[in-house]
């Protein structure tokens, strides 16, 4: 049962790292490159990160949960990896539910992305949200690879 529960931890983690990678370096420049309009690609690129948002809470829940069923003591609570899969979930909240409900705010205000004037205050935030949110996943995808180091390390 150890074994298959190990298993499912790293799925989880696997899962929710290859999501980010793979929006970041195969769906966002992929989108921006390929579709017609900024706008159009902005609208891809949210809509996945919104699935990947959720995929990923779930995964770092299932995780916990799979975590405390393979190692019940209180002591498991303090273990590197469970506190990196908490923050990932606290971080990728964050982002979902603050930034992103902002930068939708400041999209809806701007109409167009594209014809939206760079100097626009709505424009200046939606670009400081943005970059929020790139340092947020980046941060994800950081704590989810030491989370899958320490994963490894309790064997």
């Amino acid at each position: 049962m150890s074994n298959a529960l190990r298993t499912i931890e790293f799925l989880c983690l696997g899962v929710w790292i290859g999501g980010i990678c793979l929006l970041s370096f195969v769906v966002a420049p992929g989108a921006f490159g390929l579709l017609g309009s900024q706008d159009a690609a902005g609208t891809m690129v949210r809509f996945t990160l919104s699935r990947l948002h959720f995929i990923g809470m779930g995964a770092g829940i299932i995780y916990l949960v799979v975590h405390f069923m393979r190692m019940p003591s209180f002591a498991s609570v303090a273990r590197a990896a469970v506190i990196l899969v908490a923050l990932m979930i606290l971080l990728t909240a964050f982002s979902q539910f603050y930034v992103g409900a902002h930068m939708a705010d400041l999209r809806h205000e701007m109409g167009s992305i594209e014809h939206a004037s760079a100097t626009s205050p709505a424009h200046i935030g939606f670009e400081k949200y943005h970059q929020y949110s790139v340092w947020l996943e980046s941060a994800v995808l950081l704590l989810g690879l030491a989370a899958t180091y320490f994963t490894v390390r309790s064997s």
